[in-house]
C-alpha cells in the first residue's frame, strides 16, 4: 500500500477531497459575505441563516410542491435573495451610514428570529433530501473513489465564484456597483438608482449563501441550526482573506478547506481549530488579511 508521510494514499486523497468540498462551501459563503461587506459595509451575521434557508427551501419545495433539484438550484436562491432585498429595504436601510456594530447586531437578531421560528416548526432533527439520480454513483480514479455529486459541487461552486468575481471586478455593472456604494450622490446624479442597486447587491450576496445551501442539501443533514456552526468558520475565512476582498474570499475559502482536510489526516484533534489558528496568525502579522488592502 502506497504511503505518504506514513498515511495511506487512499486516506490522504479522501481527506483532501473532503477538504476541497468544504473549501468550495467556504468559498461560496465567504464570497457572499465579502460582497456584502466590501460593497455595502454591512457585517451580515444573518448569512448562516440564509445558507440554512437555501437548504430548507430546497427540501420543503420538494416535499410539498414536488420541485426537483435543478429547479430548486434556481428558485431557492431567487426566493432567499428576494427575502434579502426585503430585509435590506425595511431594516438595514434604516441604519445605513451608522457604525458597523449596528448592522452586526441587527443581522444577528434577524438570524436568531429566523432560526427560532424554524426550530419551533421543524425541531432540530435533520430533514432528508434525496440525492438527484443524475449524480448517484461515482468514478474510480485508482487512488480514490470520486462521487459524482461531490465533483459537481466543486465545479458548480468554482464556476459561480469565478463568474461573481468577473462581474464585480471586470464589467461595467461591477463598476457601477463599486461606484454607487463609494459615492452614491455622484451616481444618482448620473441617473443611477443607488438604493435599488444596494438592495439588489444585498439580495445577491444572500442568494450566494442560499445557492450553497441548495448544494449542501443532498450531502449534509438539513436543520434550522445548520448555519450557526458554519457562520463563525466562514467569518474567520473572510478575515483571513481580507474583509471585502472578493478574490481573497474565494482563494482563502478553498485553501482553508484543504488545510482543514490535511489537518484531519495528520493531527485530527486540531482540525476544528486550525482555521482559527491561521486567523490569529494573519491578524498578528497582516491585520488587513492576506488579500486585503492596507488601511
Amino acid at each position: 500500500m502506497s504511503m505518504i508521510f506514513g498515511v495511506p494514499v487512499a486516506v490522504l486523497s479522501g481527506q483532501l477531497l473532503i477538504g476541497i468540498i468544504n473549501g468550495a462551501f467556504y468559498a461560496l459563503l465567504s464570497l457572499g459575505l465579502a460582497v456584502i461587506f466590501g460593497l455595502l459595509k454591512i457585517i451580515n451575521f444573518a448569512h448562516g441563516a440564509m445558507y440554512m434557508l437555501g437548504a430548507m427551501t430546497t427540501v420543503l419545495m420538494f416535499d410539498y410542491l414536488g420541485v426537483n433539484y435543478w429547479a430548486a438550484l434556481l428558485l431557492a436562491p431567487l426566493l432567499v435573495g428576494a427575502f434579502g432585498v426585503v430585509i435590506e429595504y425595511f431594516l438595514l436601510r434604516r441604519i445605513a451610514g451608522q457604525d458597523h456594530i449596528y448592522s452586526l447586531l441587527l443581522t444577528f437578531g434577524i438570524a436568531l428570529i429566523i432560526t427560532g421560528v424554524l426550530v419551533n416548526w421543524f425541531g432540530v432533527s435533520g430533514l432528508r433530501y434525496t440525492m438527484p439520480d443524475t449524480f448517484k454513483g461515482g468514478v474510480n480514479l485508482g487512488f480514490m473513489f470520486l462521487p459524482y455529486y461531490r465533483a459537481w459541487v466543486i465545479v458548480a461552486a468554482l464556476v459561480v465564484c469565478f463568474a461573481t468575481w468577473f462581474i464585480i471586478e471586470k464589467t461595467k455593472l461591477g463598476a457601477y456597483l463599486r461606484a454607487g456604494t463609494e459615492d452614491s450622490q455622484l451616481m444618482q446624479g448620473f441617473g443611477i438608482n443607488v438604493p435599488l442597486l444596494i438592495s439588489l447587491t444585498y439580495g445577491f450576496g444572500v442568494a450566494l449563501a442560499a445557492f450553497a445551501g441548495v448544494l449542501a442539501a443532498p450531502i449534509y443533514s438539513v436543520t434550522p441550526v445548520m448555519g450557526s456552526a458554519t457562520l463563525i468558520t466562514v467569518f474567520a475565512v473572510v478575515v483571513i482573506g481580507g474583509m471585502g476582498s472578493i478574490g481573497g474570499a474565494i482563494i482563502t475559502g478553498i485553501l482553508m478547506g484543504v488545510i482543514e482536510g490535511l489537518t484531519k489526516t495528520f493531527y485530527p484533534p486540531a482540525s476544528s481549530a486550525v482555521i482559527f489558528l491561521v486567523m490569529v496568525l494573519v491578524l498578528m502579522f497582516r491585520p488587513s488579511g492576506l488579500f486585503g488592502k492596507e488601511a
